[in-house]
């Protein structure tokens, strides 16, 4: 098996990245410094702890590029996704799960693992002995090595704000008010949904909850104020100050919503989805914000059916970083500057759980291909893991590289009579495309059709 590959990082890109590699015959040494060193937003030492929402969204692989990710995943034998799979919770046709289930999973799989050593403990620069190194510290990669990736490639790390929505107690939730439907009545299973717990608002208690939005005392940062936040994970309250309609046609819309009270939809609506398997915890969806948390109790709970709310977790903020891949990396994932260096996840600028696992899955493979004496061969950009690659090592703007979730927007164009086809019908043919793609990567350059490997326990 050789010297083992070090993966810097404990979440989902790094806990991707080990499995992927382990399962190949690598051996593998995963640093995680939580256990010992804590971040400002992890609140446990678990691999692969969920700290924003609990959805991995859409799971729809037909009509929605995450779907279509979440599925070519599963085909790369992905732990995330089969950790994912095994920890669902309801949530409509997104996928949804039970965090410390989730987590629990990735952690015990791992650790179970013959060819996975944890170690805990903060890695402050690579070691200059060590062959084959993944970072994948995430968006809270520690100063200490920030600095030292600082130095290294000469550049300055970018950097946004990412906000945390609060968890509500089920049981305090006011269901004489709050009623249970998914939006258009779409469930998981597609049938009559109601995976989703809706409080409406009529047009004067959302105009007065946008004015207390505005006025709430927020968390301030000093040196970090100018810093731009990802669009993905805005704070409510800065939505607001966009404009007074602009909650109401966003998270807060009520399209494909009726208040069983009144038969009508409400003129806007706050929806919670179920964040973990008992059903006994409920995420304020889009409610990420960094309003202080005696603000946050105020304001929500003029909320109706959340009056007598009683909160898991408040709403936060925390600083997240990452480099500018475009410039800094070479298509196999490599530090141009120290090819043995290659890095994984959010640190390389693309936003979601599943981008993150993703790129971890990527670079685990390409150092296995490697080692094994083979030149790896990217994932072809008409995928969905291949055109989120061929974004972060290139095909994005250097000028204004920001974090960027999965989208068609990122696929290759289509030819021919595709080129011309509608929004609908794009999307199907370019799902069609990337299947195909997929496919004959598996069976060609990327990996014999044996040597995928389902993630199972070890």
């Amino acid at each position: 098996m050789g010297e083992p590959v070090h993966v810097i990082g404990g979440g989902l890109a790094g806990s991707e990245a080990a499995w992927q590699l382990a399962e190949a015959g690598c051996r593998v040494v995963l640093h995680e410094m939580r256990g010992q060193l804590m971040t400002p937003a992890h609140r446990t030492d678990a691999l692969a702890e969920l700290v924003c929402s609990n959805s991995f969204r859409s799971d729809d692989a037909e009509r929605n590029a995450v779907g279509l990710l979440h599925a070519e995943m599963r085909a790369l034998g992905s732990l995330v996704m089969a950790a994912a799979d095994a920890a669902r919770v309801p949530a409509g046709s997104a996928l949804a799960v039970d965090r410390d289930l989730f987590a629990g999973e990735v952690t015990r799989r791992l650790l179970a693992h013959p060819r996975v050593e944890l170690v805990r403990g903060e890695v402050r620069a690579p070691d200059p002995a060590w062959a084959d190194v993944i970072i994948a510290t995430g968006p809270l990669t520690s100063d200490a090595l920030a600095d030292h990736l600082g130095t290294l490639t000469g550049e300055a790390h970018l950097a946004f704000f990412d906000a945390i929505a609060p968890i509500v107690h089920a049981e305090t939730i006011d269901m004489g008010v709050a009623w249970r439907q998914s939006r258009w009545d779409r469930g998981a299973d597609g049938g009559d949904g109601d995976d989703y717990i809706n409080c409406p608002l009529d047009e004067s208690q959302y105009r007065a909850f946008v004015a207390a939005l505005l006025a709430g005392e927020k968390t301030a940062f000093k040196g970090w104020e100018h810093v731009p936040y990802f669009e993905g994970c805005m704070p409510i309250e800065v939505m607001a100050e966009r404009g007074p309609e602009t909650l109401r046609f966003g998270p807060m819309k009520p399209v494909g919503l009726r208040d069983p009270r009144t038969g009508r939809r409400p003129f806007a609506v706050v929806q919670l989805r179920q964040d973990n398997r008992a059903g006994t915890l409920f995420n304020m969806v889009g409610f990420q914000t960094k309003l202080k948390h005696g603000e946050q109790l105020r304001i929500f709970r003029t909320i109706p059916g959340l009056e007598r709310a009683e909160f898991a977790r408040l709403g936060g903020l925390h600083r997240n970083s990452f480099i500018r891949s475009p410039v800094l990396l070479d298509p196999w994932l490599r530090l141009k500057a120290d090819p043995r260096l290659r890095f994984a996840g959010q640190i390389t600028g693309c936003e979601g759980y599943v981008e993150s696992a993703a790129i971890g899955c990527l670079a685990g493979r390409f150092v296995a291909e490697a080692r094994d004496g083979r030149v790896p061969v990217p994932p072809p950009p008409e995928t969905a893991i291949g055109a989120l690659l061929a974004h972060i090592t290139g095909a994005a703007n250097p000028a204004t590289f920001q974090p960027m979730n999965v989208n068609f927007g990122l696929f290759p164009p289509l030819e021919g009579e595709g080129a011309g086809a509608g929004r609908r019908d794009r999307k199907a043919l370019m799902t069609a495309r990337a299947r195909a793609a997929l496919a004959g990567w598996l069976a060609g350059a990327g990996a014999a059709p044996g040597e995928v490997r389902t993630a199972t326990a070890a």
